[in-house]
């Protein structure tokens, strides 16, 4: 239905003029029909016996007439209107810095801390739809895993394949920081932020987390802290058995909430805490909400023509009609 109602015609004053050969359709079919003699006499003829070519001559008027109609509808050019929605907006630039630590398999929230965040941050940049979005991951060192973009299957691709002990166990929280600065500080995009999510306290690194915290907002950049873990006894690895393996013990992990707060204080962010999934959830919905821009929408029409469809019809149907008049069903005097 949504077909037919973007349907139209270019020259909607020709429509009237598909009256014309209907009318002379029925004025042939009232006029042959008065032309019948009152008195029939007997014929042997082969229109008497009723042949195939005598069935088949009173329908030449229909094709004819069919033929002209669609002649005329491809005269006023039959389209279907194509809207194109174009989005004009700076959108936002935002870094997802996220803890590989060992602790990061700690059990607390199902099936452990890592899981959890990686499917939050997948919903997250799922709704971010007009947003270039980076991913950077940390433990004692850091890296890039993706600049910036807006293939974000890439980055929820990217999301869905961290594991704990790919890199050296420990917690920069300082370098991290600094490398999703670092991928920002060169835009030209008024909004920049970056969401750190850790669980730990900073032990490694060269970039101190104050440093990195200066250097964000030396380049205007928004930085929201988020501090993971319940705080209770949990399982938490203690002893790795391979690089990505670990033997589980009942403990605690310690949370620096202190410099995670300093850190969005400084920045002009905010600070959270997830202590459960829940509140996880919930952080990335604020964030969102924190960080919308107005999208400028412009909508423009283009139109796909369909009078050739029409054109080659009315022909096709034009030359079955001259073939069976003036061929098959040809009246020889």
């Amino acid at each position: 239905m949504s077909w037919l109602n973007q349907f139209s015609f270019s020259y909607f004053w020709v429509l009237p003029l598909l009256a014309v050969p209907w009318l002379a359709y029925l004025y042939r079919t009232v006029r042959s029909k008065q032309q019948n003699p009152s008195l029939r006499l007997p014929d042997l003829g082969r229109d008497a016996i009723g042949t195939w070519r005598s069935r088949l001559r009173p329908f030449l008027p229909l094709l004819r007439a069919i033929a002209m109609s669609l002649l005329i509808l491809a005269l006023a050019r039959p389209r279907v209107q194509n809207e194109e929605v174009v989005v004009s907006s700076e959108g936002i630039e935002i870094m997802l810095a996220m803890d590989l630590s060992s602790s990061m398999s700690a059990q607390d929230f199902q099936p452990n801390r890592l899981e959890a965040a990686k499917a939050v941050a997948v919903d997250f940049v799922s709704q971010r739809l007009y947003d270039r979005v980076g991913l950077v991951v940390f433990a004692a060192e850091s890296y890039t895993q993706a600049p910036p973009t807006v293939d974000h299957d890439i980055i929820i691709e990217f999301l869905s394949k961290l594991e704990t002990g790919l890199l050296e166990d420990g917690t920069a929280i300082g370098t991290g920081l600094a490398t999703a600065v670092n991928r920002l500080k060169d835009s030209e995009v008024a909004s920049r932020i970056v969401v750190l999510l850790t669980d730990g306290e900073n032990n490694a690194g060269e970039v101190s987390p104050s440093m990195a915290a200066e250097l964000a907002r030396t380049f205007d950049i928004r930085v929201y802290t988020i501090a993971m873990g319940s705080g209770e006894t949990t399982l938490i690895p203690a002893q790795p058995r391979g690089r990505r393996d670990y033997r589980y013990d009942q403990g605690r992990t310690e949370v620096d909430e202190n410099v995670l707060r300093y850190i969005a204080d400084h920045t002009g962010g905010r600070y959270f805490r997830a202590r459960n999934r829940q509140e996880l959830d919930a952080i990335y919905d604020d964030i969102d909400q924190l960080e919308r821009t107005e999208i400028e929408t412009s909508a423009y029409r283009t139109y796909d023509e369909y009078f050739g469809y029409f054109l080659g019809m009315g022909l096709i149907v034009l030359l079955i009609e001259m073939i069976m008049r003036y061929g098959l069903l040809r009246v020889v005097p």
